[in-house]
């Protein structure tokens, strides 16, 4: 005789549900906090749903195995209502029980509000193996605009530190083109990272075109970036170079007179004097002193 036990685990999770002490044909809402299989038809999507790319070749591979293996990890909702649940997380795993033909899934039950229900769901869509840098990025700033966190508090919530919530973050600033190609996969993180160090926009699409066109490596693409920063560098340094040397070409210089007024005051109180002025005519007359008794000297003299 073959043991019941058995072959509910050869025929996954739903199948050991269906072996529990709980009665799941009932119409009775289920408790929370605890899993349960429910009826898909009862499960409604998640508003704050942050995927909305599902392949549907994807969808059907894990339809084929949730046939032969029933739903191993539970999807996670929330009620709503008498008999009414709306999603949490799973949204690819309910779409492909559907395509499967189930009637029912496990779940796991839960009471969230609509704040909790967006981190938890967000939170959950990052934890994701295959999602991309895009991805994570964008969810990211909804976790830390919509759900109000900072940036220490949202690295605590997916376990990532702070500088890495910060390099995603600025991918949010590249230009469209750049961060479509990240979303695409067509470049990697490590391309975008490099780029990002560059602060002209012209000069990131420049690389980016080269990268693309010459199917460059993250180190070649980190090289040119170091060689733009350079440039970048030089650029500055002769523009303020230029600016200090039209600052000085601007300043007026002193008229023979005030030359020779200079001269007479430097020989009468036997130290160097300076003047100068601005090209309103406004200036200051500078008298160094070498100790306390020549500043006395010169206060008798000026007395």
């Amino acid at each position: 005789m073959s043991n019941p036990r058995r072959n509910a685990l050869g025929r996954g999770l739903s199948a050991l549900l269906e072996n529990a002490a709980t009665d799941f044909n009932t119409t009775e809402s289920k408790p929370v906090n605890s899993i349960n299989e429910i009826l898909i038809s009862q499960v409604e999507a998640n508003p704050f749903q942050p995927r909305t790319d599902f392949k549907a070749d994807e969808l059907n591979e894990l339809a084929d195995s949730i046939k032969i293996h029933g739903v191993i990890q539970p999807i996670t909702v929330r009620k709503v209502g008498v008999d009414r649940y709306q999603l949490i997380s799973g949204e690819r795993r309910t779409r492909a029980s559907r395509i499967a033909g189930l009637e029912k899934i496990p779940a796991y039950v839960r009471l969230a509000d609509d704040q909790g229900m967006l981190e938890m769901a967000l939170i959950e869509n990052i934890q994701r193996e295959n999602l991309n840098a895009m991805e994570v990025a964008l969810s990211y700033k909804r976790l830390l605009d919509e759900c109000k966190l900072n940036q220490e508090e949202l690295g605590s919530r997916v376990g990532k530190n702070r500088s890495t919530v910060n390099n995603y973050m600025r991918l949010l600033k590249l230009p469209d083109n750049i961060q479509a190609s990240l979303r695409d996969d067509k470049i990697s993180m490590g391309h975008a990272r490099a780029i990002i160090n560059i602060d002209n926009a012209d000069e990131q699409q420049f690389l980016f075109n080269e990268m693309i066109l010459k199917d460059l490596s993250v180190r070649q693409v980190e090289a040119l970036v170091r060689e733009a920063m350079e440039r970048a560098k030089e650029d500055h340094s002769n523009i303020e170079d230029e600016k200090s040397k039209s600052k000085k070409a601007a300043k007026p210089a002193l008229n023979e007179i005030v030359v020779e007024f200079q001269k007479l005051l430097s020989e009468k109180f036997g130290n160097k004097i300076k003047i100068s002025n601005d090209d309103k005519g406004k200036g200051n007359i500078t008298i160094p002193f070498k100790s306390e008794a020549d500043l006395n000297r010169l206060l008798d003299m000026l007395s």
